[in-house]
């Protein structure tokens, strides 16, 4: 269930490709770089979902290409073959782009 990674995430991990937030305002302000982590990606991989306690598998609400926003702190960061990506569990995701 790859788009282009070489990674399959496991159980309800997501593996994301960040979006970086644009340096200008709609109005044309550009705004100074800042250092904070992304919060917004392209989700690239997604895992075969939780194994619940009767057995069964949580379904999982994204698929590739979906736009999701998640919490700033909680990725862990991968870099393979010059890529970064960005490791999400499901619970941390918040919404994706409909």
């Amino acid at each position: 269930m790859t788009e282009k990674a070489q990674l399959i995430p496991l159980e309800d991990h997501i593996l994301v490709e960040a979006i970086e937030e644009e340096n200008k305002t709609k109005s044309g302000i550009i705004l100074p770089d800042s250092k904070e982590k992304p919060s917004k990606g392209k989700v690239v991989a997604v895992g075969n979902g939780k194994i619940l306690d009767n057995g069964t598998r949580a379904p999982i609400d994204v698929k590739l290409g979906d736009i999701v926003y998640f919490t700033k702190y909680s990725p862990d960061e991968l870099d393979v073959d010059g890529t970064k990506y960005l490791v999400i569990k499901q619970s941390s995701i918040l919404a994706k782009q409909g």
